[in-house]
């Protein structure tokens, strides 16, 4: 499973399709092309882009399964809960890599968990709130029926 990391790239996710939620996460998925047989002009073409080239690289150069975690700061105001809400998407994601298709997904936090529920920045009590929901929020995702491009 391959992680997003540019902006480009999560901003070409979060412009795709709403999957599923929950009552504190959204995933959003961009299906991905389906690469054809390269022709010879196409691999010299692949290979002339690079850090020096004039041409755009590839959001997404590698094939697979891409997942990214968003995480605000107005819904998690502690860096360590942050942190370990992250841990806890990138952990659950893994289970459900298999059972995904090819494409680029992004888990957004969109509501906070109560503070005064969850006194502890880390407790064990939040992160089983987070697996949970999490769980809930991909195996909704699993049943989702997925987008036909149009020919």
């Amino acid at each position: 499973m391959q992680r997003l990391k540019t902006r480009a790239q999560f901003q070409a996710v979060m412009g795709g399709k709403t999957v599923s939620r929950t009552a504190h996460f959204v995933l959003h998925r961009l299906n991905l092309p389906v690469p054809s047989q390269p022709s010879a002009s196409a691999t010299a073409a692949s290979a002339a882009t690079g850090p020096e080239s004039t041409r755009p690289q590839a959001l997404f150069a590698v094939d697979g399964v891409w997942i990214g975690a968003l995480v605000p700061k107005r819904w998690a105001k502690r860096a360590v809960t942050r942190n370990a809400i992250k841990r806890q998407i990138y952990t659950v994601s893994q289970a459900f890599e298999p059972r995904w298709p090819e494409a680029a997904h992004v888990v957004r936090l969109r509501s906070g968990f109560d503070r005064k529920q969850f006194i502890s920045a880390t407790s064990e009590a939040l992160k089983l709130a987070v697996r949970t929901e999490l769980l809930q929020l991909f195996e909704r995702a699993e049943v989702a029926p997925l987008p036909v491009a149009a020919a």
